[in-house]
């Protein structure tokens, strides 16, 4: 049976639990993932055209990563679902996200670009395809997960590539191989995230946002891809209404759910007035905008799993959901 094949198993026959402690090693994972982005070959460098990719999860965790090297000046970065990577589009690098390494989407799409475009790929098994499909290959073994729903291994591709940029708080050197950027103050450390991490899956979550009907989470930047995330999460492991959007969109529609028994959840910056608009509505805010936003998503991992044990749902094994999909011919 392959290592694959295996997880499918092992998945199947696993509780609630494990997803819960899958989640509650990512600072560990995140800590582990800063010091191997420092060693290795084949991240995108300052100034290349970059494109990034994946499925699903890590399709929004490519979106996240692409805003966020764009913003701190070292280059145009996209981001694409596997299956919509535009063919005739040039770029110097193409980065893809497959926790399993078989998916059939960037599978593809790997073998397509083939000799006409460097490609590295962030995996957690050294034994599938994608090992020979990109040319070069971060195995984030550590990260792995028998869990269906991605949570561990999700933020620690994100935490690898976030420390490959180097220092982005200020365009100080410190980076691998000395990098320096333009900077994004305020911005922190991925070790500062994984201390916030720590502190997010102790904190109990409020009893408001337990209990609600309806979740809509927001974020500006690369925020917007954790807040694609974050209420992915919820509809994967507890099959929840949640919608995303970014944060200053929210305004031009969706703040029409917002109501009672309804939670509206920023992750990053809260916009000027919103606060006030929910209150108005009658929806429960969600906000911290100084906590590190990949910490903040750890507290909406830990929301999914537990509205899904008050559901009477296993969120190890969610609905209509495989660890990973891999096409028919």
């Amino acid at each position: 049976m392959s290592r694959t094949s295996a997880a499918h198993t092992s998945a199947a026959r696993t509780s609630a639990a494990r997803t819960s402690a899958e989640i509650a090693t990512q600072p560990a994972a995140w800590r582990r993932a800063a010091g191997a982005a420092a060693g290795f070959e084949g991240l995108p460098e300052p100034g290349e055209r970059v494109a990034v990719t994946g499925c699903g999860t890590s399709w929004f965790m490519a979106i996240a990563y692409a805003a966020l090297r764009e913003a701190a000046g070292l280059g145009e970065t996209d981001a694409f679902a596997a299956s919509e990577f535009p063919a005739g589009r040039r770029y110097d690098r193409v980065v893809a996200i497959t926790r399993s390494g078989t998916t059939t989407e960037v599978l593809d799409l790997l073998g397509a670009l083939r000799g006409r475009v460097p490609t590295t790929a962030l995996t957690t098994d050294p034994a599938t395809p994608v090992m020979t499909a990109a040319d070069a290959v971060a195995v984030l073994d550590w990260a792995d997960e028998e869990s269906v729903v991605q949570t561990r291994f999700a933020t620690t591709a994100f935490a690898f590539l976030r420390a490959g940029l180097g220092d982005l708080s200020g365009g100080l050197p410190g980076g691998p191989a000395g990098r320096t950027t333009g900077g994004l103050p305020g911005l922190k450390s991925v070790a500062e995230a994984a201390v916030e991490a720590e502190l997010a899956l102790t904190e109990p979550l409020p009893e408001a946002v337990l209990g609600a009907e309806q979740w809509t989470f927001l974020g500006r930047g690369w925020t917007y891809g954790l807040a694609l995330e974050a209420a992915l999460k919820m509809r994967e492991a507890a099959g929840a209404w949640t919608e995303a959007y970014p944060a200053m969109e929210y305004r031009h529609g969706p703040i029409a759910v917002t109501a009672p028994g309804r939670v509206t959840w920023v992750l990053g910056p809260l916009p000027e007035g919103l606060a006030g608009e929910v209150a108005k509505a009658g929806g429960t805010l969600v906000s911290r905008p100084g906590a590190d936003p990949l910490a903040d998503l750890v507290r909406a991992q830990r929301l999914a799993v537990t509205v899904a044990e008050s559901r009477g749902l296993d969120p190890d094994r969610p609905r209509n959901l495989t660890r990973s999909v891999i096409l028919s011919p």
